[in-house]
């Protein structure tokens, strides 16, 4: 069996803040097969980006060890840094200077001769995107192309293993997208991405797994497919043209104790569909009885969302899924 390219047996560094509370990542133990993604789920201050300072060599972890690319991160530093890109949550980029004076800066910076940093300059502005931009200077650039700039940079030495931390944080929709494609353009090349994240539609866009952390621990780990598997069936949508005939659904089926609570949207009843599409056209079948008629059905798996909600009871929202009320 070959060697992951990154594991981690129980790493953790602590911090203490001005009020004296202890912070950071207490236990993260993770293997990460070489050419997949794994994502780092987690609120602030779960200890997502000094699990990743860790990894990558910036920090010493206090307790556990580590190996990436097949090299200890304590005892061999340099061998992991060879072998690693970083790519941080702030660009790290040179605003006055073009999207390929920066890639050719970097080149230079990580031993490359003038010739071949510009070389590969003009493959990762393809690669990314940029060549329209290439050579305008980057304080003009709009956040999905410094970030994804950023990812360029991080790639400028082709690294067995590239770090992610919150890639597309106060970016638009578009924009996230870009980088997201930027990201899955990696792995044709078989790099091996670990990447952390607050957004649960990222983690499930990009990762083969996921582990979610929350107050410095691992409460979950699995494919994002097995992460919803953990909270239950799939989840049927009914929605209708008005609150009012939504409720008089609830009543008919009468699945108060099953029906839940759904985006606030008052005109959508959601129910547990055990059995799948059997449940589905049951459904529909006693609301007809009932003369009511959905404008719209849908069956899919729990969301990230859900599935984070549950096993961090962060919100009230999980709490009102069992009332069986319309939200």
């Amino acid at each position: 069996m070959a060697m992951p390219a990154i594991e981690a047996e129980h790493v953790g560094r602590l911090f203490r803040d001005r009020k004296g509370r202890t912070t950071g990542l207490r236990d993260l133990s993770l293997e990460v097969e070489r050419g997949h993604v794994l994502a780092l789920l987690g609120p602030n201050g779960a200890g997502k980006t000094t699990a990743v300072r860790g990894l990558s060599t910036l920090a010493r972890f206090d307790t556990g060890r580590a190996r990436v690319a097949g090299f200890d991160v304590g005892r061999e530093a340099g061998q992991v840094r060879r072998r690693i890109g970083l790519v941080g949550q702030y660009a790290a980029l040179d605003d006055l200077l073009s999207a390929r004076q920066n890639l050719v800066l970097f080149g230079r910076l990580r031993g490359l001769r003038t010739a071949a940093a510009r070389q590969r300059a003009d493959a990762l502005l393809e690669q990314f995107a940029l060549v329209d931009a290439a050579d305008r200077p980057v304080t003009g650039f709009s956040g999905g192309m410094r970030r994804r700039l950023d990812l360029a940079v991080g790639l400028i030495t082709p690294p067995q293993v590239l770090f992610v931390d919150e890639p597309t944080t106060g970016l638009d929709p578009q924009s996230r997208r870009d980088v997201w494609d930027a990201i899955r353009a990696l792995l044709t090349d078989g790099t091996t991405v670990l990447l952390t994240t607050q957004y649960l539609e990222e983690a499930d866009a990009l990762a083969d797994e996921v582990v979610i952390l929350a107050d410095g621990r691992v409460i979950a780990s699995g494919t994002p497919d097995e992460l919803k598997d953990m909270i239950g069936p799939r989840i049927a949508h009914l929605r209708f043209e008005t609150a009012q005939d939504c409720a008089a659904a609830r009543e008919a089926l009468s699945l108060a104790p099953d029906a839940l609570a759904q985006d606030r949207d008052a005109s959508v009843l959601s129910i547990p569909a055990v059995d799948g599409s059997r449940t589905l056209t049951t459904l529909v079948q006693r609301l007809a009885a009932a003369g009511l008629h959905p404008a719209e059905i849908t069956l899919r798996k729990p969301s990230l969302d859900e599935v984070f909600l549950t096993l961090t009871n962060t919100s009230t929202a999980v709490a009102n899924h069992s009332t069986g009320e319309c939200a």
